[in-house]
């Protein structure tokens, strides 16, 4: 008989067919543990993400439970200190949207600098003098990254095509990149016409851009997140935009997902998007690929290709 997977993210039917080939699929986009525990009460496997996670509790309700497999990299709502009382093996997808969160990166950067979507809008009702005013370029500017791993670097490479001057913020230097390493985020932040944001969420990130930070950033300053909605004091982010210490900023995720707060969503001066930077076709089918691999291989007794615990 199959064994029976619980998958809690938002996936199409045809991509769900991947997961029925092998196993029993029970799907719940978003579940409750009363879901959870009705679903998948006899589910070894669970698919999620970082955001949607799975909690000590949500374990507790699937005793059978052997392993965890994660969309993408984050596994910031997935109890892993649980997970690993259990035994519960939990692999990731790192690396598999990398590029994909980079590009989202650069097209939020251009849409917000260049004012795209207000122009855009603002076009299609007839305007066209009123709208010819004057935005800043993007080139020859300097680009802060917050976070420098693959997807920083990813930036970085694409962000050198504008002839941006790129520094960076990390815990440690990173061996053998040109780039300016910058150890105080505020002092990044200074130096930055526009700071991007790439780092893990969790604990260790939660509000590292304060008001202090945007404060540093400027009235000329804009701010692109591209991390985790934890990573950026929301409430000092809305009051640095509405007193224009900021110039404005880009978000593809939010402290309270799922959902934009109802605060940022007539602001003129932000571009947002629904958490969907690392999200496209050619992504999703590498992910189910990476998770089966992983998942196959578990029960078969093999190495697993990305464990991380």
């Amino acid at each position: 008989m199959k064994p029976e997977i619980l998958v809690t993210v938002q996936i199409e039917d045809a991509r769900l067919a991947s997961f029925r080939e092998a196993f029993i699929v029970h799907h719940g986009v978003w579940p409750d543990l009363e879901t959870i525990a009705t679903l998948g009460g006899d589910a070894s496997a669970v698919y999620t993400n970082g955001t949607v996670g799975l909690s000590g509790a949500a374990m507790d309700v699937l005793p059978q439970l052997k392993i965890i497999a994660a969309q993408g990299a984050g596994t910031e709502n997935i109890d892993l200190a649980s997970a690993k009382r259990r035994g519960i093996a939990v692999t990731n997808g790192a690396g598999t949207n990398s590029s994909c969160v980079a590009d989202h990166a650069m097209a939020l950067l251009l849409s917000l600098v260049r004012e795209i979507p207000t122009i855009d809008r603002l076009s299609r009702t007839g305007e066209w003098a009123s709208l010819r005013t004057n935005r800043p370029a993007i080139s020859n500017k300097r680009l802060g990254i917050v976070g420098f791993g693959r997807v920083g670097q990813l930036i970085a490479k694409r962000a050198t095509g504008f002839d941006l001057s790129v520094s960076y913020h990390s815990r440690r230097p990173v061996a053998d990149s040109p780039l300016r390493h910058v150890s105080d985020l505020i002092q990044l932040a200074e130096r930055s016409d526009f700071l991007v944001l790439a780092c893990p969420g969790g604990p260790a990130t939660r509000h590292i851009v304060n008001a202090a930070v945007l404060e540093a950033l400027g009235p000329s300053g804009y701010l692109v997140n591209v991390a985790r909605g934890s990573v950026v004091d929301t409430q000092a982010l809305i009051e640095a935009v509405e007193g224009n210490r900021i110039a404005g900023a880009a978000l593809d995720v939010y402290e309270d997902e799922p959902g934009v707060p109802r605060s940022l969503w007539h602001m003129p001066n932000l571009v947002l998007t629904p958490h969907l930077a690392g999200s496209a076709p050619e992504v999703r089918d590498e992910q189910i690929a990476l998770a089966l691999r992983n998942i196959t291989a578990f029960f078969e007794g093999n190495p697993l290709v990305n464990e991380i615990t």
